[in-house]
């Protein structure tokens, strides 16, 4: 009885003059109790077509995918295509992807894996991972030197790379800019870093590491800092919680939350986020940063409870698109305005700020020192999203199945990179 049930049933073409190789019943077939049976094959194929249907020896079709590997470096993960690392030709371009407040290299997966996939011979990703979980509360200049030494690392152990670029995600646009400034090499000095990579200087001005610097990415990321007026959109706006979230940042995110929220002034100086708007005798960040082919900042619209849009796209109040202007790319539905910048940059002039007034307008310094820079913002939404409570992680796709309606936006980052 038993015998019968499990009975197979097997249809074999005629034209197949040798024995066929029989599968077994998967456990699902047998725990439902349905019978096998090969679907019928058409009779015309000759013995080649049935070897290589098979997959019989050598004349076995290659079914093998792209292979994306992932090796532990410098203290972060490198991505790259397999099968290309092992030709001779090697990309050439770094990506420096660079997780948030509390993140770490995995927020950056998805990203990784689809900018590997898209271009297999150009790009080694490296997922930063000197800046994670609690060690994210160290501060902005601490976290920037962390990464600096991170890069100088993956660029040692990496032969042949003569580009580099920057993504990342809310506080770690701050830290890679605060890494960059570290960096940044003046056009004709000499190589102070001791970076093996030597490229022609950049006509923008400069190099990174020694090498050309291409794009510098944004998500999220709080450029003005998290004190004023609904940049925090989390405290609603409400002007006590606001006051008291800048008397007490310290106490949740420590130095970083003092940085963040203009309260830090060590050594009497004006706060960090205010130095980073401008050059210094130490470290030349508006420098580093205009020697980027492109500046990009990607800024959700609402739902990002987070980072404020003004803060995150670098803009005035009233320099915000009306409501009436924002439109949908069907390519990409979570994309409603891009503001183009210049991509061939003038030199920048002298940026240096002095503070001298205790009441004066950080957030206008800062825009100020930024502005002298031409930014491609890119404005997001996901109002019609039923992610977009979690706005500030779906932009970056940080968990595919909780954040994936920001895919469009990783793929827009990617089809408008600069290679």
């Amino acid at each position: 009885m038993i015998t019968s049930f499990f009975k197979l049933q097997i249809s074999i073409p005629d034209s197949i003059p040798f024995p066929p190789r029989f599968l077994l019943p998967s456990q699902q077939q047998f725990r439902f109790g349905l019978f096998l049976r090969f679907p019928a094959q058409p009779k015309n194929l000759d013995r080649m077509d049935w070897i290589n249907r098979l997959g019989i020896g050598c004349f076995a079709a290659n079914r093998s995918k792209r292979e994306v590997k992932t090796e532990i470096d410098s203290g972060g993960e490198d991505l790259f295509d397999a099968a290309v690392m092992e030709s001779a030709v090697k990309p050439d371009h770094l990506v420096v992807m660079v997780n948030g407040i509390i993140g770490s290299s995995a927020d950056w997966k998805y990203a990784a894996e689809q900018f590997v996939k898209k271009f297999p011979d150009k790009v080694l990703v490296h997922r930063s991972e000197s800046n994670s979980a609690t060690m994210t509360f160290d501060g902005v200049d601490k976290m920037g030197e962390r990464l600096a030494n991170e890069v100088l690392s993956v660029i040692k152990n990496r032969s042949g790379l003569k580009k580099i670029s920057f993504v990342a995600h809310s506080l770690g646009g701050l830290v890679a800019r605060y890494a960059i400034g570290k960096l940044y090499e003046h056009p004709g000095e000499a190589n102070s870093l001791d970076s093996p990579s030597k490229a022609n200087n950049s006509t923008r001005g400069g190099e990174i590491a020694g090498l050309e610097a291409m794009n510098f990415i944004t998500f999220a990321t709080p450029h003005l800092g998290s004190r004023g007026h609904r940049q925090f959109p989390i405290l609603c706006g409400l002007p006590f919680l606001e006051r008291t979230a800048s008397q007490t940042a310290h106490l949740a995110a420590g130095r970083t939350g003092k940085h963040l929220f203009l309260v830090d002034n060590d050594d009497g100086n004006p706060p960090l986020l205010i130095g980073m708007a401008t050059d210094s005798c130490n470290f030349k960040f508006i420098s580093a940063l205009n020697a980027f082919k492109r500046r990009v900042a990607y800024a959700n619209v609402n739902f990002d409870y987070m980072v404020g849009w003004r803060t995150s796209s670098i803009r005035r109040s009233n320099e915000l698109p009306k409501p009436n202007l924002l439109a949908t790319d069907p390519n990409y539905p979570h994309i409603v305005y891009v503001e183009q910048g210049n991509v061939d940059n003038a030199r920048c002039q002298s940026t240096s700020v002095v503070v001298t007034d205790e009441n004066s307008d950080l957030e206008e310094e800062m825009l100020h020192g930024l502005g002298q820079l031409s930014w491609e913002r890119v404005d997001v939404s996901f109002h019609n999203s039923k992610q977009r409570y979690v706005a500030h992680n779906t932009i970056q796709v940080k968990t595919y199945w909780l954040h994936s309606d920001g895919k469009d936006v990783v793929f827009h980052m990617m089809d408008h990179f600069c290679l």
